[in-house]
């Protein structure tokens, strides 16, 4: 009964694993080694030819021979992949159309539940492409997609005038690349970050009316999420992120500022570059060295010598006190 989930029937799967065996025979030499009827055998053979598991000479009577297995039966696996390729799509389109009805029979209705990746994909896009005035974000690994994967529709979006306000989790800038392939293109097309040490789940909110966030914490939450609509949960969701916003490190590559004497005194050098920028916003994230190793992609030695050169070059005793000193300069 291997067979029987391409649609072939136990018998059927019979006689052509026999004709295998037994090339080139009349339906009634195989109904003798099958042990079946010859009307039944010349019945199913027919249904062989068919489906292209076997070919029939032209010879009176007729002989028949199985098709390879490995050509004939890898196109009959190969057809049903196909079909349930189609059938997934056709459940993905209906579950849409029934959570639309949903909604619309029972409008406040405040969370939807998504069970599958490519809903949870599917509604963060329209989440973030129907956003008219900003979207907030809290960003923490793991992830279902490569962190960055939708950078180049933000930037669009930014240009459009639509505010990005991001929290980094601090594993989140120290990702390896994260930051300077990702999170600082951002920041200089306008996006608002801000680092926070720990942040409490992955969150997503367009606008003032819809959200997404993950059905758990635990390993493999990921693959099913929360979809909130305007509601007091998604009120409750807004007043978590401004929270965590208020609490959140600053991360800005903005210039120095103008007329500022003091810190133009201060900043008689030159002005730091990318790199010394990155260096800093992982300081004050509260990175540790490897972890500022493994996002610069340098050694754990070169980030140490790095770091004391950076505190040396502003004067400071200790980290924090070097951010302090950084960002009174313009520097972050």
């Amino acid at each position: 009964m291997e067979f029987s989930v391409l649609g072939l029937a136990e018998e059927t799967e019979h006689v052509y694993v026999t004709l295998v065996r037994q090339p080139r025979c009349t339906s009634s030499e195989l109904a003798d080694v099958c042990g079946m009827p010859a009307t039944t055998v010349g019945r199913l053979l027919s249904k062989l030819v068919k489906v292209g598991l076997a070919v029939q000479d032209a010879g009176r009577p007729p002989r028949f021979t199985a098709t390879p297995p490995d050509v004939a039966v890898t196109a009959l696996i190969d057809q049903r992949e196909h079909q349930l390729k189609e059938a997934r799509a056709l459940v993905q389109r209906l579950t849409e159309t029934h959570r639309e009805a949903a909604r619309i029979s029972h409008p406040d209705m405040a969370v939807e539940l998504l069970t599958s990746r490519e809903h949870i994909n599917a509604a963060v896009h329209r989440l973030t492409v129907d956003a008219r005035h900003q979207v907030r974000a809290f960003d923490r690994p793991p992830y279902v997609d490569g962190p960055g994967s939708n950078l180049d529709r933000q930037l669009q979006q930014q240009q459009r005038g639509v505010i990005h306000r991001v929290i980094y989790d601090r594993e989140a800038v120290a990702w390896p690349g994260r930051l300077n392939n990702d999170i600082v293109p951002s920041m200089k097309a306008g996006e608002q970050a801000r680092v926070h040490p720990e942040l409490p789940l992955k969150l997503v909110i367009s606008d003032d009316r819809t959200a997404i966030l993950p059905f758990s914490l635990g390993p493999g939450g990921q693959s099913v999420a929360y979809l909130v609509h305007r509601s007091p949960v998604l009120v409750a969701l807004e007043s978590l992120f401004e929270a965590q916003w208020e609490r959140a490190v600053p991360l800005s590559d903005a210039p120095l500022p103008p007329g500022d004497a003091t810190t133009a005194a201060e900043s008689e050098d030159a002005e730091p570059d990318e790199e010394t920028r990155s260096l800093l916003a992982l300081l004050v994230s509260g990175l540790t060295d490897t972890a500022i190793a493994r996002a610069q992609g340098w050694s754990e030695r070169t980030t140490q010598r790095r770091v004391h050169q950076l505190m040396c070059q502003l004067g400071a005793s200790t980290r924090f006190q070097a951010g302090l000193i950084a960002s009174r300069r313009g520097w972050l």
